[in-house]
């Protein structure tokens, strides 16, 4: 058994988690540096995680010893297990899945969205392919390899524009339909390793300073933290966590150092010996503090969440999150493929279970209306 722990949705669940995806991204939903399995308040009704380790790793290994494939074997007893967060992945959707976690990704650097059936572009990133090709912000994504993508969901435009069912990497090129007010154009452009961008700041015109976390991919705690030192003095705080899909647990907790003076940010459970995470000291506890979420934030994004509303540190804004509390172990199989197999779940600092039942905000508000209604709330807490 690996020795990192993995806080994250499977495959299925990280393409559909968000409205808004990096196109050519794995939609990261996380993964625990060190160890972080565990167990909510015991052994878990359908069976040990032990136990669940030891039934798919032993149907590969026999399989192995069989001749057939490990991989096919292990995704059997997964669908066996009644785990509904395991994955199997192959070798190298693996080693993408931990590339994504450090930031980087295969694509041509495109974010869209759906809306009113059409694929629009709503951001394109630097130094990209995408931006190389003179796509803007605001043309419309009409296919993608002679495939048009109208009316469909945009978690499957990404899919097709990563080429994930032909096994496109890095290298290969991608030709795209765009249009543009009246006009209609084809651009061919060439996926590559690009870095992704996880977290923006921004200051609204009333003062308050918005910080915009997409995951919580590698150095992403870090420039929480950078971001909260350098907003301006007296200015309220927007933590957007709005589609957040999770990422690495120990990022997260540093991004809740940014906020609070050391103390808990969640609890956890392994092998009946209950555990905690706790954040570093001398996080700023004075500035007034906002944190927007909707049906898109997700498991780690849920941790620190929980933590700053628990105790008291900011205001929820937005809609019920996601519901993703649990912690995921990887297992590298005799073929070089990996099983991901929940082992615990973790809680808030009062003790909330967050799995399957999401955190509800202090104040409900629409996707539309979020950001205005936080300023709102901002400006009473700074009076």
């Amino acid at each position: 058994m690996s020795g990192r722990a993995l806080f994250c949705q499977p495959r299925r669940i990280r393409r559909g988690a968000a409205l808004t995806l990096v196109f050519a991204s794995v939609l990261v939903a996380g993964a625990a540096t060190g160890n972080l399995p565990g167990t909510e308040g015991g052994t878990p009704a359908d069976g040990a995680p032990a136990g669940r380790h030891a039934d798919v790793t032993g149907a590969a290994e026999e399989a192995a010893a069989d001749g057939t494939s490990p991989m096919e074997a292990a995704r059997r007893a997964v669908s066996r297990s009644g785990d509904r967060w395991a994955a199997v992945y192959s070798e190298s959707e693996y080693e993408e899945f931990e590339e994504a976690l450090d930031g980087r990704y295969t694509g041509v650097g495109l974010w869209a969205r759906e809306r009113d059936g059409r694929i629009e572009v709503t951001k394109v990133g630097d130094d990209t392919p995408a931006a190389d090709a003179g796509i803007r912000v605001g043309d419309r994504l009409r296919s993608v390899d002679g495939k048009k993508v109208d009316g469909r969901p945009v978690t499957e435009v990404v899919s097709i524009l990563r080429g994930d069912t032909t096994g496109e990497r890095a290298g290969t090129t991608v030709r795209l339909g765009l249009e543009r007010g009246s006009r209609s154009w084809h651009e061919t452009v060439r996926r590559a390793r690009l870095l992704r961008d996880t977290v923006g700041v921004r200051e609204l015109a009333s003062g308050v300073t918005v910080i915009k976390v997409g995951a919580f991919t590698k150095g992403s705690g870090d420039e929480v933290r950078t971001a909260v030192r350098q907003a301006p003095a007296g200015a309220g705080l927007v933590l957007d966590l709005r589609g957040n899909s999770g990422g690495l647990v120990a990022e997260a907790v540093t991004a809740a150092s940014a906020f609070l003076d050391g103390g808990l940010v969640a609890t956890y459970d392994v092998d009946g010996e209950q555990r905690a995470l706790h954040a570093e000291p001398d996080g700023d506890t004075t500035r007034p503090l906002v944190a927007l979420v909707d049906g898109g934030t997700m498991s780690a994004a849920e941790l620190l969440t929980g933590a700053l509303q628990d105790r008291g540190r900011a205001v929820v804004v937005g809609s019920r999150t996601f519901g993703k509390g649990s912690v995921q172990m990887p297992t590298t199989l005799p073929d070089g493929s990996v099983a991901e197999l929940t082992v615990g779940h973790y809680r808030t600092p009062s003790g909330r279970g967050v799995d399957g039942h999401g955190l509800t905000p202090d104040l409900e508000a629409g996707e539309e209306e979020a950001l205005r209604r936080a300023e709102t709330v901002l400006g009473g807490l700074g009076r």
